[in-house]
């Protein structure tokens, strides 16, 4: 058994599967097999897929099964020591596996990521000059709030220490298989719930609760061309903020609006007073503008009982600390 297992799930990428799988083939580090799971193939990328790499193995559900549980199913069926998720628009420096790997000599790491820039799809290849930062860790606010540690800012070494962060994004991020084991008995490895947006805030806010550590490694680098991310200047530059949701499409914008919600309900120690403020405030805005999201209310009603019952189980499994 090889002992790290590459994972995507493809949802009609086909236009970065050759950038992508490329840096996965070109990788430092050898010993690791790669997986990928189909969730969506109207533009014919597992066929692709086969024919420019046939070393990856192919899992189609013929549906679309969505980031959750695609990664899950690959969680349970592979023994690897560590699972590299890659997202589908995410290129990897040749040694990122290489250099994320070292991040678990600690014994009580649970999950690592590397410095993750933002990579400019015009073209396809990753322009390495350009050092905007999309990620480097994820940072949790009493509010609820959930940020990615310096997106937007430009790289000038202000994040270049190792370092302990609340939580890692899956795009990049490793996992230790022992770690993911022994958390899922709360809500799986990755809550199948969440389906697509803010599982890996859940999962990296459970691996907290528990004890496990989340790393944060600049010396492992990739570029991630993600499909949504916080505006630049954040709430305070109102009108970018609107505009910049209005882009986003509305199965985004409802499950983001549930799933922020949720994420906190089951993991924060403390239900904060600046929480309800904040939601009161992000409700008036959602009325104003963005009525449409309202509709997973009803969802999120019946939803409410699991996600509470969720976090008195994670209140009372024992830590790894």
């Amino acid at each position: 058994m090889p002992r790290i297992t590459v994972i995507q799930v493809v949802y009609n990428n086909r236009r970065f599967i050759e950038p992508v799988f490329s840096a996965i083939f070109n990788q430092t580090f050898k010993d690791f097999q790669a997986v990928a799971v189909i969730a969506g193939n109207q533009d014919g990328g597992k066929e692709f897929l086969a024919q420019k790499f046939p070393q990856v193995e192919i899992i189609d559900p013929g549906y679309n099964i969505g980031f959750a549980a695609g990664h899950n199913l690959v969680f349970s069926k592979y023994q690897s020591e560590f699972f590299q998720l890659v997202n589908p628009d995410l290129v990897m420096e040749p040694d990122y596996i290489e250099r994320l790997l070292k991040a678990f000599d600690d014994p009580k790491v649970g999950a690592a990521t590397g410095k993750l820039y933002q990579w400019n799809t015009a073209p396809m290849a990753p322009d390495r000059t350009r050092k905007v930062l999309d990620t480097t860790g994820l940072v949790f606010n009493k509010s609820g709030r959930v940020l990615d540690r310096g997106q937007h800012d430009i790289d000038c070494g202000q994040f270049d220490g190792e370092r302990l962060v609340p939580g890692v994004c899956a795009a990049g991020a490793m996992y230790r298989r022992a770690t993911l084991e022994k958390i899922k008995e709360s809500s799986g490895y990755f809550d199948g719930d969440f389906n697509t947006t803010y599982e890996d805030v859940d999962l990296s806010w459970r691996m907290d609760n528990y004890g496990w550590k989340n790393i944060f490694m600049p010396s492992a680098v990739a570029f991630h061309a993600r499909g949504a991310a916080g505006t630049v200047g954040g709430y305070k530059k109102v009108f970018a903020y609107i505009k910049y949701h209005k882009k986003l499409s509305s199965f985004i914008r409802k499950y983001s609006y549930q799933n922020h919600i949720f994420a906190y309900i089951k993991n924060s120690r403390r239900l904060h007073p600046q929480f309800f403020v904040r939601e009161f405030f992000m409700l008036g805005y959602i009325i104003l503008f963005e009525i449409g999201t309202l509709t997973i209310v009803p969802n999120m009603l019946k939803l409410l009982p699991k996600m509470w019952h969720k976090r008195k189980l994670i209140k009372q499994l024992p830590s790894n600390a």
